[in-house]
């Protein structure tokens, strides 16, 4: 589902409306995530948000994989595996799962670190240890406390910030931004430096900036006639992307963040591209997502973190042992 415009205003009726029920969410996020979780022989980073939708945590999972591997760490990823059947503990094989079995992001980072699909994240992440990882990297489960974290990592959409920061039904929060600030070691705000400036946090945690960059892969973008589509937290960061790439932007979709792709849109999709002359691209995680015999025909534009400073992040890592 699409996100409430109101959640992206100043609070007003509706969200008055709906404030009973959020004390009620608040409550059970705040006992969930006071109970015991489970200590691991190995260290536990957690990438999560305070907002429901996306933030740029893959990116940023995916940042940390490639970090901890140049320092020789084998760190393994355990996700929930959101949109996929499976329950696990189960580890993602791109050649023989598909996004309807394990989700769309555990396929994506299964092609930078080995990643895991589990409900239970426990189970997950003792399945990870027994297969040699040194280092697991939860890809979300900032409310879920299954694990004791030794390292968690809030990530927040400086363009977005936290709504109208009501907790949900009322807003986008998963739970009050002081409550969930108390326990985060780090905040990562994700955007243009324009957005980064207002934005505003308390002093602690610590913070770092950082920005998705398309990753040079030596493509002729500047002209190219382009249909995109895209089914991520906020698919306008993707489409501006491409017009600060220079391409001929003829038309776009913003789709559900997880979105089936299922053949009646896709075809309705290609129609489009084809009645508007221009090539179809679309985001990393949406791609992977794509039947196989189209992945030929939509072009991907990846992106990657890029973080302002990281010597906080660097520090942090070295805190716990990596």
């Amino acid at each position: 589902m699409k996100a409430p415009g109101f959640w992206s205003r100043p609070p007003g009726l509706a969200a008055a409306l709906l404030w009973p029920l959020s004390a009620v969410y608040a409550g059970a996020t705040a006992r969930r995530v006071a109970q015991p979780g489970l200590r691991l022989e190995v260290p536990v980073i957690c990438v999560g948000n305070l907002t429901a939708g996306g933030t740029g945590k893959t990116p940023t999972v995916i940042d940390l994989v490639n970090r901890l591997a140049a320092r020789g760490v084998r760190a393994h990823v355990v996700s929930r595996g959101y949109g996929g059947s499976l329950t696990g503990p189960v580890q993602v094989d791109p050649q023989t799962h598909d996004a309807g079995q394990v989700g769309d992001e555990p396929l994506l980072l299964a092609a930078f670190a080995p990643t895991w699909v589990a409900r239970d994240r426990a189970a997950g992440a003792r399945a990870a240890v027994a297969a040699g990882a040194q280092a697991v990297v939860l890809d979300d489960g900032f409310q879920n406390p299954a694990l004791i974290k030794d390292l968690s990592i809030v990530v927040v959409d400086a363009g977005a910030g936290f709504g109208n920061g009501r907790v949900i039904p009322a807003g986008p929060l998963r739970e009050p931004v002081a409550a969930g600030l108390a326990r985060a070691d780090l905040v990562l705000t994700i955007g243009a430096p324009a957005q980064q400036s207002g934005l505003s946090l308390p002093d602690t945690p610590p913070r770092l900036r950082g920005r998705l960059e398309p990753l040079a892969t030596g493509m002729p973008w500047a002209g190219l006639p382009v249909f995109a589509f895209a089914g991520i937290g906020r698919p306008e960061k993707f489409f501006d992307t491409l017009r600060d790439l220079g391409v001929d932007l003829r038309g776009t979709v913003a789709l559900a963040d997880h979105q089936p792709l299922t053949p009646g849109l896709l075809k309705r999709l290609g129609d489009q591209a084809a009645q508007l002359s221009a090539q179809p691209v679309t985001t990393e995680k949406d791609a992977v997502r794509l039947p196989a015999s189209l992945r030929g025909q939509v072009m991907t534009l990846p992106v990657r973190l890029q973080i302002e400073d990281a010597a906080p992040l660097d520090a942090a890592l070295a805190r716990i042992g990596l």
